[in-house]
């Protein structure tokens, strides 16, 4: 009989392609990952790993064995969601990993709304970037992601997860304000006086247009000669700015980098450069010395969802957390096409 904890770790090591990454995310020791392995492949009487430079690979025995893993481990997860909800009361403790806005957009507002429908159950919050959450659900490190849709990320049809869609949220471009863009037919409503902010507008979300932008819309092509200020490769912002520039037919000139939207601004009040920004971004920020104007393409959008490991989505603690969070998302688009009309 094949030990279910070692195909998990079958699955840590064919994600993370070495030993001691695996061991790592599994909190063992690449001695303890090592012996699972190899009683995994005594167990099926095959050789399931090879080398491949410094890191391991799986072998065309180990690959039949994985994409049977991840059905079984799923299985393993729903028979404890089941067991759980027969058990009486629901309590009990929720790690979530999320990125900053998705705290701020759609963890905050469902943690209030938990304290009144489901009281038992306490949600403990991990800040991790867009593209570190998923990586963290898979590990066991947390129960529930919010994550963004980015190059190399799971897929929708991934086994491994089961998918909530929670809001599409639009980037805006940023620029100074003497581009020529800011100006000349193309007024913003952004930059009214010293210390005006965003905090008036609508955050974004699904719906349409929100009022905090100027009505003037940018065609990308526009910008294709502009220094550009963007998010470090591997931040999935990052892949929303370089896919919406590639569809309209330019590689942007990444100048400055940084994964911080406040310093992003700032270069751009200095005149370093321009940028795509998420709108929830701009909420609280002191736009007084930058334009900021919606653009004309659709990749320009961030798609934020949630997901638990398959097998999981019953389980009685994580059903009101998925709720919650689909709630809050669904204000959020609420409160954007109220600001629009």
């Amino acid at each position: 009989m094949i030990d279910a904890r070692r195909l998990r770790t079958l699955r840590a090591v064919a994600d993370h392609r070495t030993v001691t990454a695996a061991a790592a995310a599994l909190y063992l020791t690449p001695s303890a990952v090592s012996q699972q392995l190899a009683a995994l492949e005594q167990e099926t009487g095959h050789d399931l790993l090879a080398r491949d430079g410094r890191g391991v690979r799986l072998t065309a025995a180990g690959e039949i064995l994985l994409r049977h893993a991840d059905v079984v481990l799923a299985q393993l997860e729903r028979a404890e969601a089941d067991l759980a909800a027969y058990s009486a009361g629901v309590a009990g403790e929720v790690t979530v990993a999320s990125f900053a806005t998705g705290i701020a957009l759609v963890l905050a507002p469902a943690i209030r709304a938990l304290a009144a429908q489901a009281p038992g159950v306490r949600l403990k919050v991990l800040d991790a970037e867009g593209d570190a959450s998923l990586p963290m659900l898979l590990d066991g490190r947390a129960d529930l992601a919010v994550a963004v849709e980015y190059r190399g990320a799971p897929q929708a049809d991934d086994l491994r997860l089961t998918r909530v869609p929670l809001y599409a949220e639009p980037f805006e471009a940023v620029l100074p304000l003497e581009h020529p863009l800011a100006a000349g037919g193309r007024p913003s409503v952004l930059t009214a006086g010293p210390g005006r902010t965003a905090d008036s507008g609508p955050v974004a979300g699904s719906g349409p247009a929100a009022s905090l932008v100027a009505p003037g819309v940018i065609d990308l092509a526009d910008l294709a000669a502009e220094p550009w200020i963007g998010p470090y490769p591997g931040n999935p912002c990052h892949d929303v700015v370089l896919l919406a520039c590639e569809h309209a037919g330019f590689q942007p000139r990444l100048v400055h980098s940084s994964d911080d939207f406040h310093a992003v601004l700032a270069l751009a009040s200095a005149g370093a450069g321009v940028a795509l920004v998420p709108r929830s971004a701009l909420r609280g920020a002191d736009l007084s010395r930058v334009a900021v104007r919606p653009v004309d393409s659709a990749l320009a959008t961030r798609k934020v969802f949630a997901a638990v490991r398959a097998g999981a989505e019953g389980h009685p603690l994580l059903r009101p957390v998925l709720a919650a969070l689909a709630e809050a998302a669904a204000r959020t688009a609420d409160r954007a096409a109220a600001g629009a009309g």
